[in-house]
């Protein structure tokens, strides 16, 4: 297992990067800690498949280092890294048995045989394909193929570092989740650092003990999922995390008072005059509609959705969206919506304001 560091770290695909808009990754400076579990999440597009890859090696970044424990390794190779990657989709040899994929790594290394048996037998039990063990690879389902990429990976007990590229891509829903759980698992037995790669935020925040969100070639935030929930750092996180995502609304903010399109609410902390781009963000858990005071809405439509029911409305011409509990009911002249103070974030050109407390 290895502590990461990201030291000064960006990479651009052109060979002659004019501006910060030409880096798909834009300057980093990041410790991930010794075995510890974290997923990077984000749209397609945004960095995390290229930064994942610089840490194995199989891209040179274009500045910065990378650092495994204090020792830099930047121009090290991927097997001198001592990583173990799987990728989005499967890669297995065909002409070998599921078992003979399995220990292929542990006998590139000349593991004891007797090991080699234990442990694949281990693996295969994990990956639900015990029984498996001894067919040939060829014709096997994608779904079977990644479960054998996977094992594969998982092989190693020595490996500094565990990196997964979206990799139950091709896995059905069922599976997703055993496979999710069995990962985790390993985790916590072995206490392998592990950095999963993935854009499905029910992934992250099942799989990490930390969530590193990626938007537009930047890590805007790391954190456990109860703090990207609760406190997100970046509208783009209260967006991503959530579902609905965070209210995000223009607003003049002055001291303790948001002005919202000449209608004004109360805030939880106090702030000085902001320049910029002012929105507050407020997650619909902590919206209330209600009737007589508060916002004017307008209620487009209900949805029912079994746990809870969420309301879509429009707030000055903007959407809105308000979780309300599964047996309220919602009345024509419930008209206006409420916010709960102590969760309602302000941001300026997308990044929070702390403010002061009262």
């Amino acid at each position: 297992m290895a502590k990461i560091t990201l030291d000064n770290l960006a990479h651009s695909y052109y060979p002659n990067p004019k501006g910060e808009d030409d880096f798909a990754l834009k300057e980093l400076n990041h410790d991930w800690t010794d075995g510890e579990a974290y997923a990077l999440l984000g749209s397609s597009g945004c960095g995390k498949s290229t930064l994942l890859n610089i840490i194995s090696g199989l891209l040179h970044p274009s500045q910065g280092r990378i650092l495994f424990d204090g020792h830099d390794v930047t121009h090290a190779t991927t097997a001198n890294r001592n990583i173990a990657q799987v990728f989005q989709f499967p890669v297995v040899y065909d002409t070998m048995t599921v078992r003979d994929n399995l220990a292929f790594p542990l006998k590139n290394r000349g593991a004891d045989p007797k090991y080699i048996a234990e442990r694949v037998q281990q693996i295969g039990r994990m990956i639900g394909m015990e029984a498996e063990l001894d067919n040939r690879a060829r014709g096997l389902t994608a779904d079977a193929k990644q479960k054998i990429s996977l094992g594969r990976g998982m092989v190693r007990e020595d490996v500094n570092a565990l990196l997964f590229d979206e990799p139950l891509t091709v896995i059905d829903p069922h599976m997703k989740w055993e496979l999710r759980t069995q990962l985790k698992s390993l985790h916590h037995e072995f206490g392998h650092t592990m950095i999963y790669v993935t854009h499905d935020q029910t992934e992250a925040l099942t799989f990490a003990d930390k969530v590193v969100v990626m938007y537009d070639g930047r890590v805007v935030q790391i954190g456990t999922p109860q703090e990207l929930f609760e406190r997100p750092e970046h509208t783009f996180v209260g967006y991503f995390i959530g579902s609905p995502g965070m209210n995000v609304i223009p607003a003049e903010v002055s001291g303790k008072m948001a002005n919202v399109h000449g209608a004004s609410l109360t805030l939880d902390r106090g702030y000085a005059a902001l320049d910029g781009k002012v929105e507050i963000g407020v997650r619909p858990e902590f919206v209330s509609l209600t009737q007589g005071e508060g916002l004017p809405v307008n209620v487009r439509r209900v949805e029912d959705v079994g746990r809870h029911k969420i309301v879509r409305a429009d707030l000055f011409g903007s959407e809105i969206n308000i979780v309300a509990s599964e047996d309220q009911v919602i009345s024509p002249d419930m008209n206006r919506v409420t916010f709960d103070p102590k969760h309602v974030n302000v941001y300026v050109n997308d990044w929070i304001e702390e403010g002061e407390a009262a």
